[in-house]
């Protein structure tokens, strides 16, 4: 099996590193981490898979559009997340499979203070670690006799609390680490090589994350992610397999809707929405497989950004995973 895409389907495709993860929740100003996995986790036959992913990200620069923004224009100054998640992935036959993630996050929230004992503009920090949104897929690969096809399908859990926060209520809905849904994840997959002995092989994977069931009348936005790369299997140092991963990552999140969007504003006028967002990454990775041991990592660097209203971004993403095969 091998990771390159997020926790995709099936063996979790370049899986958060196995990937998780999210693998963590997402958060209408970007806080979610990409959800596609790593292309060493595509699926390759019965048998199993444990995890551990580690994403980071922190978002300091304030966007808005297709561009960097004053950072006066936002009343939020730095959101600095790590995103631990744990995961299994087992197939018990060659067409189907289950794949479960259990993210920990710590997050870190600077933002403009409602405090009334303080100056104008005063900045407070919040800090806090909890289990986010478990992720539950089952994953499905009898479209080929290769195994090169895949489908995807599953539930993201409200595990995740959203209601941390200090005595001002500074820490608002689309921070949380929780999103207080249940969501819809249906996904799939696609891998080839170049040539029947060629050594490179492309492989594409798409995820859409859909809330149905909410709570307290607050709506995150979907998701759709998708990736496209390719990979080298040539390098080898003694018993080590050296595999190094290129890929183009696209992200489309919906706005925020409901009560506690945007600050409270239920449904807003365009303009006040601070919350959705189209982006567009490009990921250079590498793995090391010495089985039954894979080790992946990438960095993830926008290249394209479009952000609705003034919202924080960062200016890469980075992902390590461990997994054992069994």
């Amino acid at each position: 099996m091998k990771s390159l895409f997020a926790k995709l389907t099936a063996a979790s495709a370049l899986s958060t590193a196995v990937m998780a993860p999210q693998i963590a929740g997402a958060c209408a100003c970007g806080c979610g981490i990409f959800e596609v996995g790593t292309a060493s986790m595509l699926p390759e036959g019965p048998g199993g898979m444990v995890f551990v992913e580690y994403d980071y990200q922190n978002q300091y620069i304030n966007w808005s559009g297709n561009s960097r923004a004053p950072v006066a224009n936002n009343g939020d100054k730095r959101i600095d997340t790590d995103f631990i998640t744990t995961g299994l992935q087992y197939f018990w036959n060659r067409s189907w499979g289950i794949q479960v993630e259990v993210p920990y996050d710590n997050r870190t929230f600077r933002t403009e203070t409602a405090d009334p004992n303080t100056a104008p503009g005063a900045v407070a920090s919040v800090n806090w670690g909890e289990l986010g949104d478990i992720r539950v897929k089952g994953i499905y690969t009898g479209l080929s006799e290769d195994l090169s096809t895949g489908l995807e399908f599953g539930v993201k859990l409200p595990t995740g609390n959203y209601n941390e926060n200090d005595a001002f209520g500074d820490v608002d809905r689309d921070s949380e680490l929780g999103t207080c849904s249940t969501d819809i994840l249906l996904g799939a997959f696609h891998r080839q090589h170049f040539t029947e002995k060629s050594p490179f092989t492309w492989f594409t994977q798409v995820e859409l994350d859909l809330p149905v069931l909410i709570q307290q009348g607050y709506r995150p936005g979907f998701e759709l992610d998708g990736s496209v790369g390719v990979y080298y299997s040539g390098f080898a140092l003694g018993p080590v397999k050296i595999t190094p991963i290129a890929q183009v990552l696209g992200s489309w999140r919906g706005h925020d809707s409901g009560d506690y969007a945007s600050g409270g504003v239920d449904d807003p006028p365009e303009g006040i929405i601070n919350s959705g967002y189209e982006r567009l990454l490009l990921s250079p990775g590498l793995e090391l497989d010495f089985h039954p041991i894979t080790v992946y990592a990438d960095v993830e660097i926008p290249v394209f950004q479009h952000e609705t209203g003034n919202q924080l971004t960062a200016p890469f993403l980075f992902k390590l995973v461990a997994s054992y095969h069994f």
